[in-house]
């Protein structure tokens, strides 16, 4: 196998692709949350990749929604948060870090 391969398969028949992803704080935050949701139901630690998996496996399994019309789709699209806006990398992940414990001030 090439030393700079990305892709691995695994014994158990799964396969394992290593890549790197730029997140917001608010997605790490919601990682989080998700990662503490899985260490409760599976009573044992789990990481963010962990996370990141079952959110994967998860979504792959869910039947995709019915498609909208276009503009229809741009009308219901989310909002940008504009509550952070103009906040510093730090207060980013200093927010981040709170939703993650549960410690976020309104």
């Amino acid at each position: 196998m090439n030393e700079f391969s990305n892709l691995q398969a695994l014994p158990d028949g799964e396969a394992e692709l290593r890549v790197v992803v730029r997140l917001s704080w608010e997605d790490v935050a919601a990682l989080g949350q998700e990662a503490g949701r899985l260490a409760k139901q599976m009573q044992r630690p789990v990481g963010l990749d962990e996370a990141v998996a079952h959110r994967l496996r998860t979504r792959a399994v869910t039947p995709a929604k019915p498609t909208q019309e276009p503009a229809r789709a741009a009308a219901v699209a989310p909002a940008p948060v504009s509550s952070l806006a103009g906040r510093t990398p730090g207060e980013h992940a200093r927010q981040a870090i709170e939703k993650i414990n549960g410690t976020e001030s309104a």
